[in-house]
């Protein structure tokens, strides 16, 4: 990961720049640069990971224009041969290298050409415009705001603008902002027309997308490392890179040190593949010592999202401090395109497809942030291979009566596509889904429960939440997370659009706890 922030103008509080900047340091620990560029200011931190060399340190220059990326681009060496046949040098081995001549050629329909991870902003010298934009599905953080002047600051984190902005926003996916407004280049989402691919063919086009999604992201040239929960996303990932890497893989799994569920599920996946494993406990006091800090890099106040956080965070602070692994590969995204325990309820093909356009959308605000902070604030890089745009787009096409657990099974195609090739034992392949925040122990979710009752007495609660009308709180676990948000990001609860829970519309789904431990169809989840 790294840190970028562009000031579209006359920087008003020299000093509360320097130190809304200084808040991500951790996302660029390598160097730091503060370049002048037109009337404003880039500050750019850097996490070395592609072109490890002083030559690919930014803010880029060309022709008196600058960009400044937190990004990953694959592919990128096949369009740089492209661009030095017309024309331009490159002193850098670094991918984001490419952008101002990719920009010089083809203007803002540059955006929807790559295919990365990313946000950006450019300085175009030759206009004083400022162009900015974010990948389609917001894996790459970016924010904005406006000072008291008016002038335009884009950011990575919100943590950055706290002090500067009066309103802080997070920048909309798959949008580029050029002459004061958004225009959406392309958007996940839309499907032009329901592919209805046989099962079968289906089934391999997903394995053969999810395969080509891993295989570009171990392109690095510092160290990977995967986390591993053992649950069935994040062990074909493990799996996939397993087959196309020359030495054994590095995998990281976490649990509560007195009921981990996942931890033994990691363990045999980590023995069949062959990786190098190691386990990370959290005790009770490690997730309440914890918590204030985790909804503050965070920039949440979400249960779902802070619930998830804690292993996520501690594991990847010991992969941070005990290695030097510094990328990371994870299995978010895939609940969101084959559904999760709640979309078992879904009362129709139409609406689940519905459901999953919705959690696509928001993405950037819940699962993709958590995983994005928790490993950024270590100094690592996450890499999202269930993100691949060309994997998002055909399962999203993918005709949803399809997609919908008629098989007694959720994400039945997913595991079909890899069933009886030896990717994963059959008992990993095709066991129940397990929501993280329980997988690393049901106890952590008690304990942090039982913190909230005994920080608020009945009254108190009733009295203190009323303070809130844009989502509300409901429990005394919400309050809690809601009041240490309010801390640190004060009046800025907008930047989410309320709480992830189930669907309550649909029958079995109105309830009160976003775990899917309250479902009635939970089963064998977990054990």
């Amino acid at each position: 990961m790294c840190s970028i922030f562009g000031y579209c103008g006359k920087v008003r509080d020299a000093a509360a720049f320097e130190a809304g900047f200084a808040e991500t340091k951790s996302r660029g620990p390598d160097d730091t640069r503060i370049a002048r560029v037109g009337d404003g200011v880039f500050g750019f931190h850097r996490l070395s990971i592609m072109g490890l060399t002083p030559e690919g340190m930014q803010p880029f220059e060309l022709d008196g224009c600058y960009v400044i990326c937190n990004g990953e681009l694959y592919g990128f060496r096949e369009e740089r041969d492209r661009l030095i046949k017309k024309g331009y040098t490159f002193h850098s081995d670094s991918d984001c290298e490419i952008i101002l001549p990719m920009y010089f050629e083809y203007g803002t329909d540059m955006f929807r050409m790559l295919d990365a991870e990313f946000a950006c902003v450019i300085y175009d010298g030759r206009t004083g415009e400022y162009v900015a934009a974010r990948d389609p599905i917001g894996i790459r953080p970016l924010y904005y705001g406006c000072d008291r002047d008016g002038t335009v600051i884009f950011a990575s984190e919100a943590k950055n603008l706290v002090g500067l902005a009066d309103k802080i926003m997070p920048f909309p996916p798959g949008c580029y902002y050029k002459g004061g407004r958004f225009v959406r280049y392309r958007d996940m989402t839309e499907v032009r027309g329901i592919c209805r691919d046989p099962l079968d063919e289906a089934c391999r086009n997903i394995r053969e997308k999810l395969i080509a999604g891993v295989e570009k992201r171990l392109v690095s040239d510092a160290k990977v490392g995967f986390l591993l929960s053992g649950g069935l996303d994040s062990s074909l990932v493990c799996s996939i890179a397993a087959r196309k890497s020359e030495k054994p893989i590095r995998t990281f799994a976490i649990g509560m040190s007195e009921d981990a569920i996942d931890l033994k599920y990691a363990r045999q996946v980590a023995d069949f593949i062959g990786a190098d494993h190691t386990e990370v406990y959290m005790t009770p006091d490690e997730v309440i010592s914890s918590l204030d800090g985790v909804i503050r890099l965070l920039g949440t106040y979400d249960i779902t999202t802070i619930r998830a956080s804690m292993g996520m965070y501690l594991v990847c602070r010991a992969i941070h401090e005990r290695t030097d692994v510094r990328v990371i590969l994870t299995g978010e995204i895939s609940d969101e395109l084959f559904g999760y325990k709640y979309t078992d309820f879904a009362p129709s093909a139409g609406e689940f497809q519905r459901e999953a356009e919705k959690r696509v959308r928001e993405l950037h605000m819940y699962d993709v942030l958590r995983a994005d902070r928790c490993i950024s604030v270590n100094s690592l890089e996450a890499r999202v291979p269930f993100g691949d745009l060309s994997f998002v787009e055909y399962v999203m096409s993918l005709d949803p009566e399809m997609k919908m657990n008629r098989y007694g099974k959720g994400k039945y195609l997913l595991r079909r596509a890899f069933e009886g090739l030896g990717y994963l034992p059959d008992s990993i392949l095709w066991r129940e889904k397990a929501a993280f925040s329980d997988a690393v122990g049901h106890s952590m979710v008690d304990y942090l429960k039982e913190y909230a009752e005994e920080t608020y007495s009945d009254a108190e609660f009733e009295e203190k939440r009323q303070r809130y009308s844009h989502a509300a709180p409901f429990t005394k676990e919400s309050l809690l997370y809601r009041e240490i948000f309010e801390k640190y990001y004060p009046g800025q609860s907008e930047m989410i659009t309320g709480f992830w829970m189930p669907n309550k519309e649909w029958e079995g789904c109105d309830v009160d706890d976003p775990s899917a431990r309250v479902l009635k169809n939970y089963g064998d989840s977990g054990k």
